[in-house]
């Protein structure tokens, strides 16, 4: 796969974008695109600890079920589920149906909760490891798998008992968050994407 392709619109992208339609939409509207709302970075932990071993692809057709699932991964519900919502979300088919990885969602909405009653958020959390500005990748020969941002936080989610959260996880959802900017150079998506982050203040 070319690293930057030129859709039907004439303009370029980056390269895994043009695979399917799902990505499209995926790269142009959300990736990288900055997000401060703790439910919908819960979520995106939760779904990239989902999409371990599997596509990204597999983990968007199924994002519909996943939010019907979870209760949308509003942290207070989830963290409320019990072994019966275990059973329940280990039949449903609309979800990735593996026991580790369901159990792993619901202690991460419990870490949440307990990261608020210690005055502090998921939130902030994420976004204290915004690293410095670094040059646009002009290939995804020059996009890290980690890095020592997301070893570090990483490292900190686990303390706080999240579970599926090494540093590539961490690494990928960084990146889909905005707390990282990996559109390439040459893609026209990073003008605005840049500009959003620019705009945007991180949680506290």
């Amino acid at each position: 796969m070319p690293d930057v392709v030129t859709g039907a619109d004439g303009k370029p992208r980056c390269g895994w974008a043009a695979s399917t339609p799902e990505y499209l939409r995926y790269h142009d509207q959300e990736w990288g695109r900055p997000v401060g709302d703790e439910t919908r970075i819960l979520e995106k932990l939760c779904l990239e600890g989902f999409q371990s071993g599997l596509s990204w692809l597999t983990i968007l057709r199924k994002r519909a079920g996943f939010r019907a699932a979870f209760a949308g991964f509003d942290p207070v519900t989830v963290a409320g589920f019990g072994p019966a919502d275990v059973e329940r979300l280990l039949a449903d088919p609309g979800i990735v149906r593996h026991r580790a990885k369901i159990e792993a969602a619901l202690a991460n909405a419990r870490s949440t909760l307990a990261l608020r009653e210690r005055s502090a958020s998921l939130a902030a959390l994420v976004w204290s490891h915004r690293p410095a500005a670094v040059p646009a990748p002009r290939s995804f020969a020059e996009v890290p798998a980690s890095t020592e941002g997301s070893t570090a936080l990483s490292r900190e989610l686990r303390r706080a008992g999240f579970r599926y959260v090494g540093p590539t996880t961490v690494y990928a959802a960084m990146q889909a968050l905005g707390v990282v900017d990996d559109h390439l150079q040459a893609c026209h998506v990073r003008a605005e994407v840049e500009g959003e982050r620019a705009r945007f203040t991180p949680p506290r």
